[in-house]
């Protein structure tokens, strides 16, 4: 089946015709087809998007909000739909894909309610007759860049603050899963979304990416993605001077401490590394547990993780696949390094066993013991069903070879000590810390990364002023 992609409330192909394969990440087969854009085309959506923009910022934001929620209703419509989409396109179950949709409808929601909560500032003048005023106002046009492991929940997240702020926003989904968004237009334009509000490409990062990133018109982009591409899209749009929001990658430590709740943490470890086949940039990358408690620990987490069944996602088993073969390439390279730097497979290692795991990108759920903070699977992030553990003498060793990571996006701690658990919240080098408890992420809280993590934010109020640029007004009278 072939999806279009959507520019100014039209369905368009590439200006050259092209065309780009999606593939079942569980069979490996080509079940649909997408445009593979072209700069002509990239032309196309910035120019719409750039007209769409002033006339959009003019209406009040709660008629803006009127929009998203009307784009959050016909999601909630199509459930079922986005979540057979889901688990064909990315591979997640169908339980995490429900979970998914769920996600997108309160981040719209979220973001529709803010309407009436947008604000700037009012301040006393130094000189009698005169006010000072601090408006909040859009950046204009906006880029969402999305990545593959949550390709619908992903576009509510920026899609909702972007349009109740008064931006307009061109969507460029990954290659890998690309349908999804087109689907989400159709949503779009059944609501009655004005033209070149919201306009969507699909394509290759050099044919399409490039000159988004690069472009003028583009004021602000906001990527979810790696290290890597954070960096890259930095340098690209460098020489404009653009609003950057880059929530990147990081591979965080779930830091076990003695007086630790061993089961429970054993279980949040294992829910917070294998949940979406560990593709979730929060998930739990790496165990650190005190030496005093890592072999009660270990127990406890081997058992809790041979319990997950690699299957079908689609009969909601308990893992599906890695989304792309290159990622369960790099996840096959991790573990071979491990093990030849000395770590040991304690639990999984490889593909699964069956006729059913012969295609597709599958890897059983694996833990790698006698781990040390300089192996392979410690020191890069691993994005996939592998964790690694490391035993630690106490909680200074676990903060300093938390530390010393150059990234920094969350990190897990289990200590009944607030001693431990407050000086944490003062040192930890990271921007979420789970204490006691396990992976989550509510629409009201901030989701950022400290350094090479990124800047900006998603998610709460402060995710919502990140589309908002301030303009300072002196006015005498």
């Amino acid at each position: 089946m072939f999806y279009k992609c959507f520019i100014d409330n039209q369905w368009i192909e590439a200006s050259d015709g092209a065309k780009m394969d999606v593939v079942n990440p569980a069979t490996g087969e080509t079940w649909a087809e997408v445009p593979a854009c072209t700069p002509d085309d990239v032309a196309r959506a910035l120019e719409s998007s750039r007209l769409a923009q002033p006339g959009w910022a003019l209406l009040p934001p709660v008629e803006r909000a009127g929009h998203i929620t009307a784009i959050a209703d016909g999601i909630a419509r199509e459930r079922d739909l986005f979540e057979d989409l889901l688990v064909r396109e990315q591979g997640k179950t169908r339980a995490e894909a429900a979970g998914e949709v769920t996600d997108t409808i309160r981040y719209l929601t979220y973001s529709a309610e803010a309407a009436r909560r947008l604000r700037g500032d009012i301040l006393p003048s130094d000189n009698p007759r005169e006010q000072l005023f601090i408006y909040k106002v859009p950046y204009g046009v906006t880029l969402g860049l999305c990545a593959y492991n949550y390709p619908l929940a992903l576009i509510g997240r920026k899609i909702g603050p972007a349009l109740v702020t008064g931006n307009t926003m061109i969507l460029k989904p990954h290659e890998a899963t690309p349908v999804t968004a087109s689907v989400f237009c159709r949503i779009v334009q059944e609501v009655g979304l004005p033209p070149g509000v919201i306009n969507m490409l699909t394509g290759t990062g050099q044919a399409v990416g490039a000159p988004l990133t690069q472009s003028p018109v583009v004021r602000m982009i906001t990527l979810t993605g790696s290290i890597r591409a954070g960096q890259r899209i930095a340098e690209a749009s460098a020489r404009n001077i653009t609003a950057l929001s880059l929530e990147l990658g990081g591979s965080a430590p779930f830091i076990v401490l003695r007086d630790a709740d061993i089961d429970r943490a054993a279980e949040a470890a294992v829910v917070a590394r294998f949940a979406n086949a560990g593709q979730v940039c929060i998930c739990n990358e790496t165990v650190l547990v005190e030496e005093a408690v890592a072999d009660a620990f270990t127990e406890r987490l081997l058992y809790h993780a041979a319990r997950i069944r690699p299957g079908d996602p689609a009969t909601n088993a308990g893992m599906g696949p890695i989304t792309t073969p290159e990622a369960l390439r790099r996840v096959e390279r991790i573990v071979a390094d491990s093990v030849a730097e000395g770590a040991t497979v304690a639990l999984g290692g490889g593909r699964p066993e069956g006729a059913a795991f012969a295609r597709g990108n599958w890897f059983e759920p694996t833990v790698l013991v006698n781990a040390t903070p300089d192996s392979t699977a410690v020191r890069e992030e691993i994005f996939g069903p592998v964790l690694p553990i490391v035993r630690v003498a106490d909680y200074e060793a676990a903060l300093a070879i938390a530390n010393a990571r150059p990234d920094g996006l969350s990190a897990y701690l289990w200590t009944r000590d607030p001693s431990v658990y407050m000086d944490a919240i003062q040192r930890l080098e990271t921007g979420t810390i789970f204490l006691n408890t396990g992976i989550t992420g509510y629409v009201q809280g901030y989701h950022n990364g400290h350094k090479l993590s990124g800047l900006g934010g998603e998610d709460g109020s402060h995710g919502i002023e990140g589309y908002l640029q301030k303009r300072t007004v002196y006015m005498a009278y």
